[in-house]
């Protein structure tokens, strides 16, 4: 069989990484709240205008999370299409799995209190 190009192979491999964020936000609660969320600071970061650098700060906190969240969210379908029965070993990988998500959730949370708050009060 032989060998896409390259640049089609490219092109391919975006359509499905597309097509999985759409599927992510489509049907996950969580990432639905992170993407409200994201958008409420993104607005305020217009507003308070923001610097570069803060807005750095910001993009990346919001795609570690939401990009964690994406990971654990297919950690956890992999884990229930592996053993579909309870099993206190998938459920200790999926603990740890939602662990990664709430330290860079609280992580980010701390980034957007030290770009906001002294902007509040």
């Amino acid at each position: 069989m032989p060998e896409e190009p390259f640049l089609e192979n490219r092109v391919k491999s975006v359509g499905y990484a597309l097509r999985g964020a759409w599927l992510l936000l489509r049907t996950e609660a969580s990432i639905k709240i992170q993407f409200v969320i994201a958008l409420v600071v993104t607005a305020a970061g217009f507003y308070f205008g923001i610097s570069s650098l803060e807005w750095m700060a910001q993009l990346l906190a919001i795609g570690l999370v939401m990009g964690v969240e994406g990971v654990n969210t297919a950690i956890e379908k992999l884990s229930d299409y592996v053993q579909p029965n309870r099993d206190p070993r998938i459920g200790q990988i999926k603990d740890i799995s939602a662990g990664a998500v709430m330290i860079t959730s609280v992580l980010a949370s701390i980034v957007g209190l030290i770009i906001y708050l002294p902007r509040i009060f």
